[in-house]
């Protein structure tokens, strides 16, 4: 028999035990019973061991000026059924001439799955990830995956490799630039709102993409700040601060997870039963499949972990990992431990399944093709609505530092300073996992933007200096335009590769002269107002600047359209919203600062913060530069005293907790009114204060709105001495503020 006639002998088969129905629940799995279940145990009855092997291997392809390039080695092993997945490939043409050999050229035509580090939008690119937590619109934030999920389907994609979900609290550490920073409630919401726009509500669509909750787990823990390093902490802090929003995206549905690249108490999370078999298994019941970071099997040698390649290989197949990327280490080596007797075909069944799963679940086997429509690549890609989606997200993301005397808004009838080398810049403004993004033709510089609102005749322009590097020689011009403009505006910040995977600092303060530039500018014109317009992928030390800056707008780096939203804050256009999603320190030293930090038994008197033998720095105060929460507005929001259903609460009681929020300024504008707890008592020490929910509400100027927050039991539990996820009778403190920056001042009790 032909290979041909083999095949469609196989496909009958196939079909036949298709419509054979069973209520039988398969034996290798504890997941719940799916409508392709049946089918996935029809096409493995059929699956040599290598073919099961191969479903686990996933290879990389490369990108070239015509298109994808996949190596003469990896097309050997699709021919044969030895790949399941493909990363960095994209286009209708590339993923259709890949698919086209899996499906048409190998003895049973399983489709590949196609994945893409699509982090913060695939060609139309939002701000990045830090940027968009900042902007507390978790609508926002889904309607921003929902386009990059359209946009990255229509060229073949089936599956990114976001969100990353790591809680991050050094800013050192580079990849703090693409999660949602340093608080476990807002981490949690944003998880949930990343995994329903790219997983949208039926897989089945031709435009949905699997998530990838990223990376499992501790990964923003690493020593020192430096990426892949060591992660030791104990279960309170795991399970209270590291592990909720991985369970957030499990209760949205998030299909698959990523290995992080670290170990977490001795034991590399790619080789660690605990975290994967005990946790996300058995105790939150995930169903889905996990794949490994970039060669994380093979770097367990290295970490001192496995002797060997092959060892490597065993203890991350045991440890509940299905998919391995790069590493080769599943397609050398699972079949011969299978033989030896030390791995059980059981879990490359597993493995199998669960990746097979995913692909009926997307439609592929249905139509392999169906991601690969050319037409819709033309019409969805760059669409008018993404880039002007991509503007109010950029908007939205900005967050004001600073604004003394009302420097900001800027006067159109003003002549403007444009200094700095991130002025024009269409390069970094696209922030780092920037995907297909188009960093030349496509992204709108800050110049751009602001000649949108004023005039070329009212625009000056001096660079001034380089992100990075020692020369001062473009000071002199940049001092004459000042002197020449009614208002500076200086936009400064990093390169975009100076954040990200495996850049990270141990200086964060301007890189460069950047830093001299405002001192120069500052001594040159002392009464004139400076604007510092940031971008950055992580807090900055920024204790020089914020003396030197009349205000001081951060808008990370802020994507394809960030120029016009970037403007359209300095203008006035859209009333500043955003609030700092993670801590900015006053000096490297502080580092780690979060706000929902535990006491000591000393801690600083509020009256006098220089008491000696108390917890404090001799040489600095305890306090931030700028707190989570922070953000302020062009108008300004009044806050009555917060309100309480009932002094006491049962546990089956709801505690309603309210306050009035009124604009009291001059402009129509948004307030993020956030909710905070503190347990005062526990049987582990409780943070001092803790975000338990917040509502982003519209105020026209004179307006009142009275903001309500309903608290449960369920809002109370953490995971106390024993381990356990529950509640504690006692007192607890409760505030309704703009900032985490406050005292309390109302207490309530449970009993």
């Amino acid at each position: 028999m032909n290979k041909k006639l083999t095949k469609i002998a196989l496909l009958i088969a196939i079909t036949a035990v298709f419509s054979c129905k069973t209520d039988s629940k398969n034996s290798i799995t504890n997941s719940e019973e799916t409508p392709y279940d049946t089918k996935v145990d029809s096409l493995m009855s059929l699956m040599t061991l290598q073919e099961k092997i191969g479903q686990t291997v996933m290879y990389s392809g490369g990108w070239s000026v015509t298109g994808p390039v996949v190596s003469s080695n990896n097309l050997k092993f699709i021919k044969e059924g030895n790949i399941g997945a493909m990363l960095n490939v994209y286009s209708v043409k590339g993923t259709r001439d890949l698919q086209k050999i899996a499906v048409e050229e190998t003895r049973l035509g399983i489709p590949l799955l196609f994945g893409y580090d699509v982090i913060h939008g695939f060609k139309t690119i939002f701000p990045i990830n830090l940027g968009l937590a900042a902007s507390w619109d978790l609508e926002d934030i889904e309607k921003g995956s929902r386009i990059a999920a359209e946009e990255a389907s229509a060229e073949g994609i089936h599956w990114t490799f976001a969100p990353m979900v790591d809680i991050a609290r050094d800013p050192r550490w580079g990849r703090i630039s693409e999660g949602s920073g340093e608080d476990v409630y807002l981490g949690s919401e944003i998880s949930k709102a990343y995994v329903k726009g790219f997983q949208g509500d039926d897989l089945s669509k031709h435009n949905t993409i699997l998530a990838c909750a990223k990376h499992f787990v501790g990964y923003g823990a690493a020593q020192a700040g430096r990426d892949y390093h060591t992660v030791n902490m104990g279960q309170d802090e795991l399970r209270n601060v590291y592990l909720p929003p991985f369970k957030a995206a499990v209760d949205a549905g998030v299909e698959t997870f990523m290995t992080a690249f670290n170990e977490i108490n001795g034991i590399p999370a790619t080789g660690n039963k605990f975290i994967f078999n005990d946790i996300l298994r058995d105790e939150w019941g995930f169903n889905g499949f996990v794949v490994t970071d970039y060669t994380a099997i093979n770097e367990m040698v290295e970490h001192g972990f496995a002797e060997n390649e092959k060892h490597a290989t065993e203890l991350a197949i045991k440890a509940g990992i299905d998919q391995d990327m790069m590493s080769s280490a599943n397609r050398l080596y699972l079949e011969e431990l299978v033989n030896e007797g030390k791995v059980d075909v059981t879990l490359i069944n597993q493995a199998c399944r669960r990746i097979l799963l995913a692909k009926y679940k997307l439609g592929l086997f249905d139509n392999p093709y169906k991601y690969c429509d050319e037409q819709r690549e033309k019409e969805v890609v760059y669409k008018p609505e993404f880039l002007e989606a991509a503007r109010k997200s950029a908007a939205m993301s900005s967050v004001l530092l600073k604004n003394e005397d009302h420097t900001l808004p800027l006067n159109k009838d003003q002549t403007i300073a444009l200094i700095g080398p991130l002025v024009k810049d269409k390069e970094n403004i696209l922030g780092n996992w920037a995907a297909a993004g188009d960093r030349k033709g496509k992204a709108i510089s800050v110049y751009q933007g602001v000649q949108e609102y004023v005039n070329d005749s009212k625009i000056l322009f001096a660079k001034g200096c380089e992100i990075e590097g020692e020369d001062k020689s473009g000071f002199n011009q940049a001092i004459n335009v000042a002197k020449k403009a009614d208002k500076i505006v200086m936009v400064l910040g990093e390169d975009y590769d100076m954040s990200g995977e495996a850049a990270c600092r141990t200086n964060i303060k301007l890189p460069g002269r950047q830093t001299d530039l405002i001192k120069a500018i500052r001594k040159a014109v002392p009464n004139k107002k400076i604007v510092l317009v940031l971008m950055n992928g992580r807090p900055l030390d920024l204790s020089e600047e914020d003396t030197l800056a009349d205000a001081i707008l951060e808008t990370w780096f802020p994507g394809t359209s960030g120029g016009y939203g970037v403007a359209d804050v300095m203008f006035g256009t859209y009333n500043p919203s955003g609030k700092l999603p993670v801590t900015f320190p006053r000096t490297i030293g502080q580092i780690p600062i979060y706000y929902n930090m535990k006491n000591t038994g000393r801690p600083i008197p509020p009256d006098n913060p220089k008491e000696d033998y108390k917890s404090n720095y001799i040489d600095v105060p305890n306090t931030p530069l700028y707190v989570f929460g922070h953000g302020l507005s062009y108008t300004t929001f009044d806050y009555s005293d917060i309100e309480l259903s009932a002094p006491t609460i049962g546990f089956s009681d709801t505690l309603s907790a309210s306050a009035t929020i009124t604009n009291t300024g001059n402009y129509d504008g948004y307030e993020v009114v956030q909710l905070y707890v503190h347990d005062k008592v526990g049987s582990l020490t409780r943070p001092v204060k803790e975000l338990k929910g917040f509502k982003k509400v519209f105020l026209k100027k004179g307006e009142s709105k009275t903001v309500n927050f309903n608290i449960t039991i369920e809002d109370l539990k953490y995971y106390n001495a024993d381990m356990e996820f529950d509640v504690e009778p006692g007192e607890f403190e409760i505030a309704i503020k703009g900032t985490s920056d406050f005292d309390f001042k109302h207490t309530f009790t449970l009993e």
